[in-house]
């Protein structure tokens, strides 16, 4: 009876872990059809006001090139070979199958290809936020964690009142003070430039520790917050004092239950992080000699180079939704109440 016995149940067992697992892989997809579903409606109407916004402008590649003296027949005939002198709804017609093809135009200051320029761009704002965000996890998950365990106590207060003192550093204040101090006094750093990580990933990681950390701090003090909001919350749920009466330890009660459920917050607060320190770190690479996304995007601004512009808001957008929908998909898999569809 035994030997029939135990194969019954072992089938029994391998049958509800391919059930689980497809039921996973379903709310997975869920996620990410609902995703993209949104996305398309929101990059259509985005890109169509971005687009929008050359006409708005009043700006024109003649006016840059041949100056405020033009005569109407000069501007009229640069106009006509950057198709300007097509229908808007043409002109955007043509932008928009660039753009989903990956070209977005040309420069009206230089002529140079956008997307080539963004990507040199992109290519250091990425490793910068990337190494920014992942300082700013790390050390808000500690912090926020510590402060939930040991709540109520003087180390949840002193938490506290350090991630409140960090919320209000400007990036461009913490990075003058870590130049002077790790760059300037004590030589352990670089104080300005890049070096790809194709060149040696040990020169790479020296350049871009001191503007990451002068940017991280924005998402130590938000991540350390809502993690801590988040535990503090999930540790006052019933199921919580059911772990408890079942006879489950600490451990088992944090790691189980109370961080899974705690973590979405946190996990939302993500969704918009990258996106912004990527877009927002134009002062930080002014401070260290970076020439990057943010800074790219403020001289086009500045030189009315419209397309530019626009090929920096739609990379933008590109940016928010996609990293929205991996946070997205991290919380369906996650946190059990996207898994119960709450």
């Amino acid at each position: 009876m035994t030997t029939h016995t135990l194969p019954v149940g072992a089938a029994r067992r391998r049958g509800v872990a391919a059930a689980r697992a497809r039921h996973s892989l379903g709310r997975v997809l869920a996620v990410l059809a609902r995703s993209v579903a949104l996305f398309v409606p929101v990059f259509l109407v985005a890109t169509f006001v971005t687009f929008a916004l050359r006409s708005l402008s009043g700006l024109s590649p003649a006016r840059i090139q041949l100056g405020e003296s033009a005569t109407p027949e000069a501007i009229a005939r640069v106009e006509a070979q950057w198709g300007l002198d097509k229908p808007f709804l043409a002109q955007y017609g043509d932008w928009f199958s660039g753009v989903l093809h990956g070209q977005l135009g040309a420069s009206w200051v230089n002529g140079a290809d956008i997307s080539t320029l963004i990507g040199l761009g992109l290519g250091v704002s990425l490793s910068v936020a990337t190494f920014a965000l992942v300082i700013g996890v790390v050390g808000g998950f500690v912090l926020g964690t510590v402060a939930a365990l040991r709540r109520t106590t003087l180390l949840d207060r002193a938490i506290t009142g350090l991630v409140t003192v960090i919320s209000v550093m400007p990036p461009f204040v913490v990075g003058i003070v870590l130049v002077s101090v790790f760059a300037v006094g004590l030589g352990l750093f670089p104080s300005a430039g890049y070096v790809p990580a194709e060149q040696g990933f040990g020169p790479w990681l020296a350049h871009i520790t001191l503007p990451a950390l002068a940017l991280s701090c924005d998402v130590v003090a938000d991540v350390a917050r809502q993690m801590r909001t988040g535990l503090v919350q999930a540790y006052g749920e019933n199921y919580v004092t059911g772990a408890v009466v079942r006879g489950l330890g600490p451990r088992r009660i944090f790691f189980g239950h109370v961080l899974r459920n705690g973590l979405g917050p946190t996990l939302a607060t993500l969704g918009l992080k990258f996106p912004a320190l990527v877009g927002a770190s134009v002062v930080t690479e002014w401070i260290f000699g970076l020439q990057g996304f943010g800074r790219f995007a403020n001289d086009s601004a500045q030189a009315g180079d419209v397309p530019a512009v626009q090929g920096v808001l739609v990379v933008s957008i590109v940016l928010v939704v996609s990293f929205n929908l991996i946070v997205n998909l991290v919380l369906a898999r996650v946190t059990p109440a996207s898994q119960r569809g709450v």
